[in-house]
């Protein structure tokens, strides 16, 4: 199967839509997981809407692939569903970033993954969480959730409230290993920890601050005021970031960004960002561009 089938056939694209709780599990889906890849690059070809420097890709929100069920809004920076960009499949091992929002009440149906790293955080509301291996919990703003999918899992998410919409990242990542025990986690964090600075909530550090996964990626979190200035170091030499300005305005060296916008960049040891307004919110995913 070619790299548009797997697409073309992935989660949304083989009807894993539900109209309510009570929906029944679905035939597995041929999203493209862990299979045997060409060796992970920047998979970018230059278009009018994506800007292309030597090291850096810029992603306006309006750019993004949309899709629109009724119950569901979602934005795909990356090819997914019925959306299939050729130069959007990828950056590094980041393989799925979806902005979501679920209209009350509504969610996705029982359904599998099997050998990827699934991170979701909510912006606003809540998401009920429930899979094969027992857990049953409703993530909500301010929490961040993995689920190590491995040898494979089964899983449904809904938005539990009757009166307000969901609205959340869900992120994949190819793992760095193939076939582990699955696994699910979840951690509150304390909203403190972000305030006018970057605090980390995800890394491979089972020991370390937030949740962890199957991969050398560290995730960051923050809130800032305007004209406040940051730096962050990249944590490892052979990764790039992908920053992702959830509110506000701000601007990652020298790149501008409104929300929903995000730039990805690689072959530097640090970025520069600044905040141009207050209640900007960023989102930094530091990630490897190579499955090596």
């Amino acid at each position: 199967m070619d790299r548009k089938d797997f697409i073309m056939k992935s989660l949304l694209g083989t009807g894993i839509l539900a109209a309510s709780p009570a929906a029944l599990a679905l035939s597995k889906n041929d999203v493209e997981e862990l299979t045997e890849l060409e060796p992970i690059g920047f998979n970018h070809i230059p278009n009018p809407t994506s800007k292309i420097l030597d090291n850096m890709v810029y992603h306006p929100a309006a750019s993004r692939g949309t899709a629109d069920h009724g119950w569901l809004k979602a934005n795909f920076s990356f090819s997914f569903a019925n959306y299939y960009n050729p130069e959007r499949m990828h950056f590094g091992v980041l393989r799925v970033m979806n902005d979501d929002i679920i209209a009350p009440g509504m969610g996705f149906g029982t359904h599998p993954h099997d050998n990827m790293e699934i991170i979701t955080v909510p912006l606003s509301g809540a998401l009920e969480h429930k899979d094969s291996m027992g857990n049953s919990s409703i993530i909500h703003h301010g929490e961040v959730q993995v689920m190590s999918a491995g040898t494979g899992i089964q899983h449904s998410e809904f938005n539990p409230y009757k009166d307000k919409e969901a609205n959340t990242l869900q992120i994949w990542m190819f793992p760095n290993k193939r076939n582990v025990t699955p696994r699910y986690d979840q951690q509150k964090m304390d909203p403190s920890g972000r305030v006018n600075k970057l605090q980390q909530i995800l890394s491979p550090d089972p020991n370390d601050q937030g949740v962890w996964i199957h991969q050398h990626a560290w995730f960051h979190l923050g809130d800032f005021d305007k004209d406040i200035k940051a730096t962050y170091k990249i944590k490892r030499p052979a990764n790039g970031v992908y920053a992702f300005l959830i509110s506000g305005q701000a601007e990652i060296n020298g790149q501008k960004l409104n929300p929903r916008d995000a730039v990805g960049i690689w072959d530097v040891s640090e970025i520069s960002l600044k905040s141009l307004t207050d209640k900007t919110q960023l989102l930094v995913l530091d990630v490897p561009m190579s499955l090596s």
